[in-house]
């Protein structure tokens, strides 16, 4: 089960639980030391997705009136571990960490645990949640299998060729392609599956040379709407209009795709809803109030039928 809190974290709890009963209002906890509490965020990359929960991490934090400050990992597990004892130094009072690598996660969360400093987790957590505080987690593996399920129903049981654009090797990427493959039906054959790193570039490159190496391509699971839309230029670049692209995220951009026929569906996986669940768990959980230390955030598959349903991606 997740770590409890500290014992300098949890005499802030105290202090702030009696505030809450002398007041007769709601509160938050303070940080032990002078000023107001801090918390680290240590985030996993720079595709917009980062971008926006990161945005999201500060907008919730500063309404709360706690102060971040942040560090970037660059897809690198080992900057990611040098990030955290850094803020471990710093004295934060307590990380949130967007992972690189479930790899790279462990020695984090050690690190962490030996410093007394709460750890909580966005997106992915480990089956062994012990050490951490807890975690606003998105069912990657589900997301996938959302998508492979809308080929299976748009294939009507036909024979069908699929791709697979994948993100960085690491825990996101690899859990979307899991679930994505998991649960593909036994017509829809996976032809290629290449990594692009997250990169829109790269990913219009490898989208090239899969719809030439497999010209009776008919479906594209790419790992992001950046490279997804890169995707789409390339195919069609090369003739292969009919190739439907799913994909994930539900940015605008993605979701303006989704709407007009280039991206044939998208899953949403609100960086602003991963973000806001992140900084209100971690207060919450460090005040001692009695809610679940693993919460999930939201997805839902989007297609042109409901698209005006999607909640917005990024603040």
């Amino acid at each position: 089960m997740p770590a409890s809190v500290p014992p300098r974290r949890a005499l802030a709890a105290a202090v702030a639980a009696a505030a809450l009963v002398l007041a007769g209002c709601a509160s938050r906890p303070e940080s032990t030391g002078s000023g107001p509490l801090v918390l680290g965020f240590v985030n996993g990359a720079d595709t917009e997705f980062h971008r926006c929960l990161q945005k999201a991490v500060e907008q919730t934090a500063k309404a709360e009136g706690v102060q971040v400050v942040t560090a970037n990992s660059a897809q690198n597990p080992a900057t990611e571990q040098t990030n955290v004892e850094d803020m471990i130094g710093r004295e934060v009072d307590a990380l949130i960490v967007q992972t690189v690598s479930f790899d790279g996660l462990v020695g984090d969360i050690a690190a962490a645990e030996d410093a007394h400093v709460p750890i909580f987790l966005t997106s992915v957590v480990p089956d062994d949640t012990t050490g951490i505080l807890g975690a606003a987690v998105v069912d990657l593996q589900k997301v996938g299998a959302l998508d492979a399920g809308w080929i299976g129903t748009d294939a009507h049981g036909r024979q069908v060729q699929v791709a697979v654009i994948s993100g960085s090797p690491g825990a996101a990427s690899t859990l979307l392609v899991n679930g994505f493959m998991a649960a593909l039906p036994s017509n829809a054959r996976v032809v290629a599956n290449k990594r692009a790193m997250f990169n829109p570039a790269t990913a219009r490159e490898v989208a090239a040379d899969m719809i030439k190496a497999y010209p009776g391509l008919g479906y594209a699971f790419v790992a992001n709407e950046g490279m997804a839309l890169a995707a789409r230029t390339a195919f069609d670049a090369a003739g292969a209009k009919n190739v439907r692209i799913v994909t994930v995220n539900g940015t605008d951009a993605g979701l303006a795709a989704v709407k007009d026929g280039r991206l044939s569906a998208t899953v949403s996986n609100s960086a602003l809803s991963t973000g806001q669940l992140a900084v209100h768990q971690v207060l919450d959980l460090l005040a001692g109030e009695k809610t679940e230390p693993i919460v999930q955030s939201p997805v839902l598959l989007v297609t042109e039928k409901n698209v005006a349903q999607a909640p917005p991606y990024c603040p």
